[in-house]
Parts: structure tokens; C-alpha cells; sequence
């Protein structure tokens, strides 16, 4: 390998999805500040990502890493496919736009975890709000000048999706403004991450022309980050391998935002996590961090239960699913922390174990819980870059989670079912008859399929086994922080995305007194030495 890069960089930012690209617009602000911002893939070139309704289409593309995971005992066997952005802006290309904060409670959860009030729903508030460019803006708890757009479909949404929410409102549930007040159980439209009709990545919202022409931010495409070079509890210097070959590069401060996925195997492949992990994949374990790559969690959405069309439903003029009913299990009118929601498929959307019918001829109602309790890790294989992730997220391995799933399932027909659908509904495809509980879990097990929403494996905490502490700094080195889901103790009740951001935005507030104590730290050493 070549000797670091001695030009050096104050930060250098490790993945370039929602999380970096937000933190290299944000903290290249600082003319003072020397950014690098690494991201394995290239700038985003396929017309199609703009296009809201071509979304699920993307999947497989060249800019998708397509993770595959262990076949699930939990699902009927079944490998998932994990769609993961490789590109400038990350899973912002990919994803289905749905921008929803989460439940107070979420939040509440993560700020009795960290013992920092900073995680909760107040204290991310502002992050929410700088971070959006919403219609109810400037109400206290909207953002209004915000990079990203948060759009609420108005006459667009498809006169299916306006039966699914009124026979919704008839059994119980509230009309809600939107999913992003604090109250989410209720119906109404998905906000989405669009503008004039065209997708918004992130890439898009915060890395602009004028972002880019900064002197002090540097983007590198194409370029692979191998391992994290140490010394002692320092990270030194990042080795890569891009298009031109082998390069090392230094740097005073280290930030991953690769992802639930690739920030622990990046530590993973550096010496640092389970020593028995790392020894089995021929990697020296230089610090033993039992939790780097455990408590990895995602939504799964059963696809679904699915009916037959009286008439020719019209192609969804916004992304498929319009809206996403969240409610308490077993109630349509309770109150509360969402457990278990029902969505609004536009099209005859089903997972691989079924046959959908021709588009037009059939819609489907998707089911889900909101906060599952099964936890799974992921691991490296091998020392190597090409060395297989093993992703194992243990899929409905808890007694809660089926029987969550059970009564999401039910709602969902119980809404399939009313008569304000009656006008769309010929006849339900899927399930059919179920008479026993086994059969309603086979079904399940059949039926379910990833949400895209993997987090967890480098969690956050004020316990010693946690990965990072409360301001998101590596408990195991003293300049590298961790700033993507992968931070995310528990999942929140919808897609993790404006999350994702929040979290992002926050640490920029965090980073001027952390980055401080990283220089003053050098600075003593220097003169020590």
C-alpha cells in the first residue's frame, strides 16, 4: 500500500448515502474544515431514479448492492434480497420516498438508552426541522427552509387509496394532516421525498453545485475503503482501492456512514469487533468489541392480502404504496405508540412465493409490525472486501412478533373487507381460507418481504457494551465516530429514513466540541513527543 496521503484531511467521511452526503454538505461549511467524502459507487446516472413510480424496478441495478441474507426458518426458508444503495446518495436512489419521523416514543426510547436527552423527540426536533422543507412549515414543528422536500399527495392519490383510508376512518381510526406531528395512528397520504413529480436524493437535497464547488470538500467515486489503519486506539489512515489502483489516505478525524451493513463489517474487516468472529474469518483481532454487528433488526411487510379489482384500478400516479394506516394491535380507535400498521398497495404487489396478477386486475393490502423483538447480527466471511457479508436477521423468532403479525394481518382484511372498498373489491386472492394458527403463520412465512429498514448493529447506548456512546463516538477509538442507522438502539414505527437524517443533522451539532477535544488531544501529544 502507498504511505498516507500527507495533504491530509481534517475528516474523512466514510460512505456517501443519506448520512455522509448530509455531513459532507454540513460540516464542509467550515471553510476551515478539510472534507473527504468516500463512496464505493459513482454518481448517479439512470433516469429512472428520478421517476417515482420506477422504483421498485431499481432493485438489481448495477448501483445496488443486493445483499442476499441467510434463508430464514422464520420465513418458509426464504433468502431476502437487501437492496442497498452504491451510488452518490446511497438508498436515497433506490428507496420508496416515504419521509416519516417515527413515534415520540421511539425517541423516548433511545434517550433512555443513551441517557441523553438530546435522542428524544424534543431534542431532535430542531434536526427534524432544519432538515425539511415541508407545507406545514413554520407550525413549530414542521421545518419550512430545509434541503429535502416533504411532499403531501393531494388530488394525485388514487381513488383506491382514498377507499382504503375512509373505510379506515369508518372503523376507528383518526384522519390525520400527515405521519410527522407525534400522533401516527390514523390514515393518511405518505409524505414523500418528492418535488414537481421527480424523486429527491439526498445527494440531490444537500451535495448542490455550489456545495461542490467548495476549495475544502474533495468527493472520491469509485473508491473501496479495505481497512481502517490503527495505532493504538487512533485511526491513522483509511486504505482504498479505487479506479486508479491502491491509495492510503490520512485524516484527523474518521466518520462512517456506510450503513447498518457496511460500517461494523468495515470495523470487522479492521481488526475490531467479535473475537470470535474475527478469528473465524482469518482476520488478527486488534480490539475485542463483542456488539459490533449484533442487534441488527428490520421491518418486514407481508405482501399480501391481496383482491381481485371489480373494475380497471389506474397505475399509482405517485410510488405504489400512498398510505400507510398505523395503529394499535387488536383496535382500530387506541391511541398511541403505533405496534402493528396496514398499507395501501396500488398495484398487486406479493412476495416471490405467490404469482401476481397482471397490473390493473388487482391491488394489496400490505401488514407489518412496527417495533419487532427478533434481533440477528451480520458478520464478515473473510478478510477481504470480497468476502461475503453474512447477514442473518432471525425473521420472527419470537412468539411477540407472530403474533403481532397475526393481528396485523387481520386488520388488514378487516379493512379489505369493509364496504367503503366494496366499489374496488371483487374478491380476496390472498390468504383465502385459513382456519388454524399454523396456517395463518405459513401464510406469513410465505408472504413477508424486507421494508428495507436494517439498523441496529453498531448501537448507541450508555452501557459499556454499547458500540458508540450517546454523542456517537466509537467507545473502542478516540477519533472515529459512527453516524448512520447502524447507531439506531431500536427501530421507529415507519421507514427509518427521515431518521436517518435527523440523526445525521444532530451530530453536526456535536461535532465542533468532539472534533476540539480530537485536536487539543494531538496537539498534547505532539508536544509530548
Amino acid at each position: 500500500m502507498n504511505q498516507p496521503d500527507r495533504i491530509g484531511h481534517d475528516v474523512a467521511i466514510v460512505g456517501g448515502g443519506s448520512a455522509g452526503a448530509l455531513l459532507a454538505a454540513r460540516l464542509s461549511e467550515d471553510a476551515s474544515c478539510r472534507v473527504v467524502l468516500i463512496e464505493a459507487g459513482y454518481e448517479p446516472e439512470d433516469p429512472d431514479i428520478w421517476k417515482p413510480a420506477a422504483w421498485p424496478a431499481l432493485q438489481g441495478r448495477s448501483y445496488d448492492r443486493d445483499y442476499v441474507t441467510e434463508p430464514q426458518s422464520g420465513t418458509a426458508g426464504r433468502s431476502h434480497h437487501w437492496a442497498r444503495g452504491k451510488v452518490v446518495g446511497g438508498s436515497s436512489c433506490l428507496h420508496a420516498m416515504g419521509y416519516m419521523r417515527g413515534h415520540p416514543q421511539d425517541f423516548a426510547v433511545w434517550a433512555e438508552a443513551t441517557g441523553d436527552p438530546r435522542w428524544s423527540w424534543e431534542g431532535l426536533l430542531p434536526a427534524f426541522m432544519a432538515n425539511e422543507n415541508h407545507p406545514l412549515g413554520g407550525d413549530g414543528t414542521h421545518g419550512a427552509n430545509g434541503p429535502m422536500p416533504v411532499y403531501m399527495p393531494g388530488d394525485e392519490v388514487s381513488p383506491l387509496t382514498t377507499a382504503f383510508m375512509e373505510s379506515g376512518a369508518a372503523l376507528g381510526l383518526e384522519r390525520l394532516a400527515g405521519h410527522n406531528s407525534g400522533r401516527m395512528i390514523g390514515v393518511t397520504p405518505n409524505a414523500l421525498n418528492i418535488r414537481q413529480g421527480r424523486r429527491v436524493t439526498v445527494a440531490d437535497a444537500w451535495l448542490t453545485p455550489a456545495v461542490r464547488a467548495r476549495h475544502n470538500l474533495t468527493i472520491l467515486t469509485g473508491h473501496q475503503v479495505l481497512k481502517i489503519r490503527l495505532e493504538g486506539r487512533v485511526a491513522r489512515a483509511l486504505d482504498l482501492l479505487g479506479p486508479s489502483g491502491a491509495q492510503t489516505i490520512a485524516s484527523d478525524t474518521l466518520i462512517l456512514c456506510a450503513g447498518a451493513l457496511e460500517s461494523p463489517a468495515l470495523l470487522m474487516r479492521s481488526g475490531i469487533g467479535p473475537e470470535a468472529v474475527l478469528k473465524a474469518a482469518g482476520v488478527p483481532c486488534l480490539i475485542d468489541v463483542a456488539e459490533i454487528g449484533q442487534n441488527l433488526q428490520d421491518h418486514l411487510l407481508g405482501a399480501g392480502n391481496l383482491y381481485a379489482t371489480r373494475r380497471p384500478l389506474p397505475a399509482s400516479r405517485l410510488q405504489h404504496s400512498e398510505s400507510m394506516a398505523y395503529m394499535r394491535a387488536g383496535s382500530f380507535t387506541e391511541k398511541g405508540r403505533p405496534d402493528i400498521v396496514v398499507g395501501c398497495g396500488v398495484a398487486p404487489i406479493v412476495s416471490e412465493r405467490f404469482t401476481a396478477p397482471a397490473p390493473g386486475g388487482a391491488f394489496s393490502l400490505l401488514f407489518g409490525v412496527t417495533h419487532p423483538t427478533s434481533r440477528g447480527t451480520i458478520r464478515i466471511s473473510g478478510p477481504d472486501i470480497s468476502d461475503r457479508l453474512v447477514i442473518d436477521p432471525c425473521y420472527l423468532q419470537t412468539e411477540q412478533d407472530r403474533a403481532l403479525f397475526r393481528q396485523a394481518l387481520e386488520a388488514a382484511r378487516t379493512i379489505g373487507h369493509h364496504s367503503g372498498l366494496d366499489d374496488w373489491r371483487a374478491e380476496e386472492i390472498l390468504p383465502g381460507r385459513l382456519t388454524t394458527p399454523g396456517e395463518i403463520d405459513d401464510f406469513i412465512a410465505k408472504a413477508v418481504i424486507t421494508h428495507h429498514h436494517p439498523c441496529g448493529t453498531c448501537r448507541m447506548g450508555k452501557d459499556e457494551g454499547a458500540v458508540v456512546d450517546g454523542n456517537l463516538k466509537l467507545r473502542a477509538l478516540d477519533n472515529v465516530s459512527v453516524v448512520d442507522a447502524s447507531v439506531m438502539p431500536s427501530l421507529t414505527a415507519g421507514p427509518i429514513h427521515a431518521a436517518v437524517l435527523a440523526i445525521a443533522e444532530s451530530f453536526v451539532g456535536r461535532f465542533a466540541s468532539h472534533s476540539a477535544a480530537i485536536r487539543q488531544c494531538a496537539e498534547e501529544k505532539h508536544v509530548a513527543d
